[in-house]
């Protein structure tokens, strides 16, 4: 006996396993807040990784405009009147590498049919694309003067990347500024949305009886007349005469009146859900009012749902703008959005001839796109608890 408790002092002390290791990857997973949870499975989402990226490129384009356009929406090139594009090409036609890419010249000649001189590229000459190089001068966001752009040709000429339209106006240029356009309507558009889904879906959702039966009646109105007709119709009232920005506002506003029934529905059959849960009964009964229960309780359960629907809506709210204008029914120039630029391509001798005028489409898809990918990804991150990592 006298032995064994002399082993035991003896001993070298074993450090307890419990406390050495680290915790495990599922203590963390379960320990992890709700906006960590929610990142975490979105970036196991590619395509909403992807969406997200390509979005935030295009934002920082319109954000950026007056910089990354070359030229100004309004400059003309009358020598280059309903050109090609100016691709950069690294290999030339004799197979020798150029870095950074070259741009082949620009020639006319005389079209054997029409008797018409038009624009060709000349590939016996080559102009290197550099970038943050100086060109037409601007005021960045109206404030910071400055005639830097992110790319260009070193000897000061045009530069086309999409080509040109039928006024000799830089496509790409003019694309680029309607980025600006198009989107900030889509954000306000969605902002008006999102403030009377909010409302009156809270409504509707928290009080129920005769008010949700009759808001639910006025939605089901709403969403039975055909969209884009209703657009149409709604928009040919405003005055041809208003201004650009008048114009602006009006279809702004029109858009996000229009567009709050789906955000609306969905808060409501949120807060349907929450209204019986135990948290929400304890409030009443503590003597919470109505408005702090819907705004301290039972909103915030669901962020992450409404921040989905908002990402959602984008696309409707981009496509209705560009559906107006390219019928004539939504802005007009002097206002520059992706609506207007298709609008120039509605006659044949534009898809016969010079289809690079609706390259512009290309934004649009890319645009809606990728809002869809990036609000899937946060409808599947938006119940991270779904699948253990």
């Amino acid at each position: 006996m006298v032995d064994l408790l002399r082993r035991n002092r003896t001993a070298t002390p074993q450090t307890s396993p419990v406390s050495s290791r680290k915790p495990p990857r599922q203590e963390t997973f379960y320990t992890a807040s709700q906006w960590r949870l929610i990142w975490w499975r979105f970036r196991r989402h590619r395509l909403a990784v992807v969406g997200t990226t390509v979005l935030i490129i295009l934002i920082l384009m319109a954000v950026f405009a007056d910089f990354v356009a070359p030229l100004s929406p309004t400059s003309r090139s009358t020598t280059y009147v309903l050109g090609p594009p100016m691709i950069p090409v690294f290999i030339d036609d004799e197979g020798e590498f150029h870095f950074p890419p070259i741009i082949y010249g620009v020639t006319t000649e005389r079209n054997e049919e029409t008797l018409r001189r038009e624009p060709k590229l000349d590939t016996s000459v080559e102009r290197p694309l550099h970038f943050f190089v100086e060109g037409e001068p601007y005021r960045l966001w109206g404030i910071i003067e400055s005639n830097i752009h992110l790319f260009g040709t070193p000897d000061g000429e045009p530069l086309h990347l999409l080509g040109t339209d039928n006024l000799g106006r830089d496509i790409f240029s003019r694309t680029v500024f309607a980025l600006r356009v198009s989107l900030s309507v889509g954000l306000a558009g969605v902002f008006i949305s999102f403030v009377i889904g909010l409302v009156i879906g809270g409504i509707s959702g928290y009080f129920g009886g005769w008010i949700d039966f009759f808001i639910q009646r006025l939605i089901e109105l709403i969403m039975s007349i055909p969209t884009l007709p209703l657009w149409m119709t709604l928009a040919a009232i405003v005055p041809r005469d208003w201004n650009a920005l008048q114009s602006y506002f009006a279809i702004t506003i029109l858009l996000g009146l229009l567009g709050w029934t789906g955000l609306a529905r969905d808060i409501r059959s949120k807060l349907i859900s929450l209204r019986e849960e135990d948290y929400i009964v304890a409030a009443q009964l503590g003597g919470s009012s109505d408005w702090r229960i819907i705004t301290r309780h039972m909103l915030p359960a669901f962020t992450s749902y409404i921040i989905v629907a908002i990402s959602l809506a984008f696309p409707g709210i981009i496509l209705g703008e560009t559906a107006l204008s390219f019928l004539g029914f939504g802005l007009r120039p002097p206002v520059v959005s992706l609506g207007v630029l298709l609008e120039g391509g509605q006659n044949i001798r534009t898809i016969a001839q010079s289809l690079w005028v609706l390259a512009p489409t290309i934004f649009v898809i890319l645009i809606v796109l990728a809002f869809s990918f990036m609000g899937d990804g946060l409808r599947d991150a938006a119940d991270p608890y779904a699948e253990q990592r």
